[in-house]
């Protein structure tokens, strides 16, 4: 699986990009056992295993949030993503559209821009 592994030489790479792939690939773990549990949970008919299995699909969950804050305290972009789009209300693509000043994704058809594109503007002469 390319979750598991690098995509760059680890030599070139510093301690807090491998820990952060560390992290990320513990989240992306912990969100698999959540679903794959609660899938379990809602196709089990024996209500105490019902009850077993939604715990341990919590247990993940908690695994999960404290990887995430994790990763959080060690990334300042996505310190700041999570802070503008964690906890609020109303609709999430609203929210977006008023930080950037863009068109919420349900004002302008559905995710990306009306020309058809992802909605992020071009790349060229970037870099």
């Amino acid at each position: 699986m390319s979750s598991e592994t690098l995509h760059e030489d680890p030599e070139k790479l510093g301690p807090l990009t491998l820990d952060q792939h560390r992290a990320i690939v513990s989240l992306m773990e912990e969100m698999e056992a959540v679903d794959w549990y609660n899938q379990r949970v809602q196709a089990t008919s024996d209500p105490e295993l019902r009850t077993i299995l939604a715990h341990n699909r919590d247990e993940e969950k908690e695994h999960a949030a404290m990887v995430l804050e994790w990763l959080r305290r060690n990334d300042p972009v996505l310190d700041e993503h999570l802070r503008t789009f964690l906890f609020s209300d109303g609709p999430i693509g609203a929210k977006e559209a008023a930080v950037t000043g863009g068109a919420a994704p349900e004002a302008s058809g559905g995710a990306g821009g009306s020309d058809g594109s992802l909605g992020i503007g071009s790349l060229r002469g970037r870099g």
